[in-house]
């Protein structure tokens, strides 16, 4: 039982500590768990049978894995397809965006993490366009004014 509640620990630290390691070291303390509720096994070997099996598992499986929740795209490396499916398009700033500090837009009902292009703040309500996205976070700049008055 011990060796089961490890193992769901580590898988749970996973989601703490992104990396997609930790949770083969938590399969590996399941597959001692397992062994140890059919056979009486001494400490070394269940540590042995730990780290074997952990290994293995991370050496093995961590790519294919990764692709299957990650995604087989890089990270960081925006596909064509995915910066034309936001560029250009209108949001509106549900959180004011600062040059540092950043903000959220609304795009489609979802909300998102924006920076701007420029130096200023944009306000909260205002209507900004999408130049850019770098992983999920948008890039905006302060919708183009529509005016009578030269504006």
């Amino acid at each position: 039982m011990i060796w089961f509640l490890i193992g769901l620990a580590l898988m749970l630290l996973e989601f703490v500590l992104p990396g997609f390691i930790i949770f083969f070291f938590g399969v590996g303390a399941w597959v001692v768990a397992l062994i140890c509720l059919f056979a009486d096994v001494s400490i070394n070997a269940q540590l042995i049978v730990f780290l074997v099996a952990s290994v293995l598992l991370l050496l093995s499986l961590r790519k294919w894995m990764r692709g299957v929740f990650v995604g087989r795209k890089k990270f960081g490396r925006p596909s064509d397809d995915d910066q034309l499916e936001f560029t250009g398009k209108r949001a509106v700033v549900t959180r004011t965006i600062d040059p540092v500090m950043g903000g959220k837009v609304e795009l489609h009902g979802t909300s998102w993490n924006a920076e701007t292009d420029g130096d200023e703040p944009v306000e909260e309500g205002a209507a900004v366009e999408i130049t850019g996205k770098q992983g999920l976070t948008l890039k905006v700049k302060k919708y183009p004014a529509k005016g009578g008055n030269g504006q």
